[in-house]
């Protein structure tokens, strides 16, 4: 968006940022003060005024007068006091008074647009100053027509500061839209790489936990294949199977739901959060999935972002611990209100925790950490000294009311569909 443009500043559109080029300025104010220098003569030779008709030095004062007119914007004051070294003798001389007048205004109205008004002020006063001293000195007539000057002499002076103050205004509309629009790419920026994550995140968490069952379900009926081929346990490969196409099945249902979200716009209604009251269920798939599971939950009310922080939690924490405690891993899992928010605590006592090198995480528990910091709450992750791995969260409960409003707008797939007995653990994703 051009402010420029917006604001109808002449040109706006065509002119390149920057300054603005010196020769091309050199020959806007050599070709006003060609007009102006023509003007004059005109004011010279057919207007009858005061003072005589200029003779060869007083055409000469008159278009030399206008000479520092071409460097009336490089250098203002300059080229202004040049201007009065001729014009002040002109005037003594008592040539035609009306014929300078179109560049001397021009000269002071410059002055006072590209200086301080103290400044213009000050020259204002000394020109006015200098011409009554003149006018009287040549009778009190004289003088006494001269006042009648002096109102526009501070007319023009008042018209240049004017001009000045509305120009830096301008500037400073111009300035603070183009810093607004500045604001407003930057927020939009961050806006598009929040939303990216969340939806790296939320289709994690949906998506590669299912695809990991769908490997280790695999290798089951791999395993019993080969383990003795003349004792085939047909029943136990059809039950893996079977186990994989239904997670398959929920996979594909839980992306269908998540491109709906994606696709709907931000007016649709949404599907619930999931909360504490689904934690059953993954407790229910993890010892499906050969787990000993033993729970400690508390039947609390919470805000809708601090169940689903804590669902997604759970859910990550019993994934990393089916996938990567060993064969059948014990893991206790509480869930207790307390005086600063909700305590989740998932601990197993596997003994294939991955180890991963130092200073980095797996985007399970990035995931993890990003759900807390989603509610203003802390999670600490990391192996057991004992044996195994513990996911400890605290989530407060106030801090997550701002919050709420916020979240419900993530990628919200059902979680009451009537599948298998594995389906809510597949909501989740591995580590």
């Amino acid at each position: 968006m051009d402010v420029k443009r917006l604001l109808l500043l002449p040109g706006a559109a065509t002119r390149r940022p920057g300054p603005p080029d010196p020769a091309r300025v050199l020959r806007q104010d050599a070709l006003l003060a060609a007009v102006m220098l023509l003007a004059d003569v005109f004011l010279a030779l057919g207007v009858r005024a005061d003072g005589r008709q200029p003779d060869a030095l007083g055409w000469t004062l008159l278009i030399a007068a206008h000479v520092p007119a071409v460097w009336r914007r490089r250098a203002p004051l300059v080229s202004f006091l040049g201007m009065v070294a001729c014009v002040f003798p002109y005037h003594a001389l008592d040539f035609n008074h009306t014929a300078p007048i179109v560049v001397s205004l021009a000269g002071l109205f410059t002055v006072a647009m590209t200086g301080r008004p103290l400044r213009s002020a000050i020259i204002g006063t000394a020109v006015i100053g200098l011409m009554l001293g003149v006018k009287f000195g040549q009778g009190m007539a004289e003088g006494t027509q001269a006042l009648r000057v002096t109102g526009w002499i501070v007319a023009v002076i008042l018209l240049g500061v004017y001009a000045r103050v509305h120009q830096q205004y301008l500037a400073s509309v111009v300035e603070r839209a183009e810093r607004a629009e500045r604001t407003r790419e930057e927020e939009a920026r961050r806006r598009v790489a929040e939303e990216r994550l969340r939806v790296a995140r939320d289709l994690h968490d949906l998506l590669a936990h299912s695809i990991t069952l769908v490997g280790v379900r695999t290798s089951v009926a791999a395993h019993v294949l080969n383990a003795d081929p003349d004792r085939l346990d047909r029943a136990a490969v059809a039950r893996a199977l079977d186990d994989i196409a239904d997670t398959c099945r929920s996979a594909r249902g839980e992306l269908r739901a998540t491109l709906e979200v994606l696709r709907s716009s931000p007016d649709e209604a949404r599907e619930p959060l999931p909360g504490l009251d689904g934690i059953p269920e993954l407790l229910s798939a993890a010892r499906t999935a050969g787990a000993s599971v033993h729970a400690d939950l508390d039947t609390v009310t919470v805000p809708p972002a601090v169940g689903a922080a804590a669902y997604r939690i759970v859910q990550e924490a019993l994934t990393n611990a089916v996938r990567h405690g060993g064969p059948g891993p014990t893991v206790q899992v509480t869930v207790r209100q307390g005086p600063g928010g909700l305590a989740v605590s998932v601990v197993d006592d596997g003994t294939a925790t991955p180890q991963l090198p130092p200073g980095t995480s797996g985007f399970g528990l990035l995931g993890m950490k990003e759900r807390a910091r989603s509610v203003l709450g802390t999670l600490e992750a990391g192996p057991r000294a004992t044996g195994g791995f513990e996911v400890a969260a605290k989530l407060p409960l106030e801090g997550a009311r701002g919050t709420a409003r916020a979240t419900t707008t993530h990628l919200n797939p059902p979680t009451n569909q009537p599948t298998n007995g594995a389906t809510a653990l597949e909501r989740g994703s591995a580590g």
